[in-house]
């Protein structure tokens, strides 16, 4: 990254992600609103970025790009949002509308986005009312139905310090560093699954792994960083903890736990969780992909449980999904409604 910068463009070649130089070029093409993308030239040819999607094609198949927000503590990048008017793009709060000011400005809206980044907002313009729906990045007039593109562009090297910041908050962020021996290998990265499991980020499937959202993270753990898994392109906010699909606003949480998770999976280990069968006997849960295997073993089970002592999570046994109460200590089939009791032996 280049020194003083707050971002950093990295291309993944499909072994690496490479800082891009002069990437303050991409920087300047990216903060504008009407800019779709850009085209640039490396010795393997010409490379185009889809800005919208965050996507990249060209002479290579597994080209993947991300821009990294590298910010301090006290410090928040300005961010534009803008909508589509008939000849070119206007920043929400200016004029525009016919002449008229929405209601609703940039810094507003963002506060709406970050707060619930799948959701949408209401506005009014003169008489008429307008909903920003910030997954399919539109603005609708609800009278006459009309749609309007939208973007949410950050503002060129527009960056608001605050010196309010207190001293508690502070020790707060340092409190991960205050082992300085601690590395990135002793730190995993997990994200919650479509069934309620806590899964690792790792390689191929996903452009980043934990040793490598780590290194960001120490970087600045108040920024937000981009990466793409299969098709799809996500942003991982270390502030809030979570990370959201562009495209489609599905907003999940994320946590950091430390190396020793690992090994305090030998203490998850200890303790068996079992299912009552039909047969009335007790069964563990065994992890597999043979027919009738769970989704989740015991130790999967405890960690969950470890989190939330009295929270729910989801699972698959054979071709039926299941909910799992820990407050009932019980397993329910999604499909059929059935109860079983379940308990948690420790050894």
């Amino acid at each position: 990254m280049a020194t003083g910068n707050h971002f950093e463009w990295q291309l993944f070649n499909g072994t690496q992600w490479a800082s891009i130089s002069n990437d303050l070029v991409i920087e300047a093409h990216y903060c504008q609103p009407g800019a779709n993308g850009i085209t640039i030239y490396f010795n393997i040819g010409a490379v185009n970025i889809d800005f919208d999607e965050m996507t990249v094609s060209g002479p290579l198949h597994n080209l993947s790009v991300r821009r990294n927000t590298l910010l301090s503590p006290n410090q928040k990048q300005e961010v534009g949002w803008y909508y589509k008017d008939n000849h070119r793009w206007c920043e929400y709060g200016s004029q525009g509308f016919g002449g008229r000011a929405s209601s609703i400005g940039s810094d507003l809206i963002e506060q709406q986005y970050n707060s619930n980044p799948s959701g949408s907002v209401q506005f009014t313009a003169g008489s008429m009312t307008y909903n920003v729906d910030f997954t399919a990045m539109t603005q609708t007039n609800l009278s006459t139905n009309m749609s309007r593109k939208v973007r949410r562009r950050p503002k060129f090297n527009a960056i608001v310090t605050s010196n309010s910041i207190n001293q508690n908050s502070s020790q707060i962020l340092a409190s991960p560093f205050a082992n300085p021996t601690n590395s990135s290998s002793q730190y995993i990265w997990e994200f919650m699954g479509d069934e309620g499991i806590w899964t690792e980020y790792q390689k191929p499937g996903c452009s980043l792994d934990s040793a490598e959202i780590e290194r960001l993270y120490q970087l600045n753990p108040q920024c937000q960083v981009s990466f793409t898994a299969r098709r799809f392109s996500y942003f991982l906010y270390f502030g809030g903890m979570y990370q959201v699909n562009n495209k489609y606003g599905t907003k999940r949480a994320v946590r950091r736990i430390t190396g020793g998770i690992q090994q305090t999976h030998s203490a998850l280990s200890q303790a068996r969780w079992q299912f009552k069968d039909m047969d009335g006997n007790w069964k563990d849960f065994s992890k597999g992909g043979s027919r009738g295997h769970s989704s989740v073993s015991s130790q999967d089970i405890e960690a969950q449980y470890q989190q939330d002592s009295t929270g729910t999570m989801s699972f698959t046994a054979g071709r039926f999904s299941y909910e799992l109460d820990f407050s009932d200590m019980t397993q329910t089939n999604q499909s059929t409604n059935t109860r079983r009791p379940v308990r948690r032996l420790q050894q």
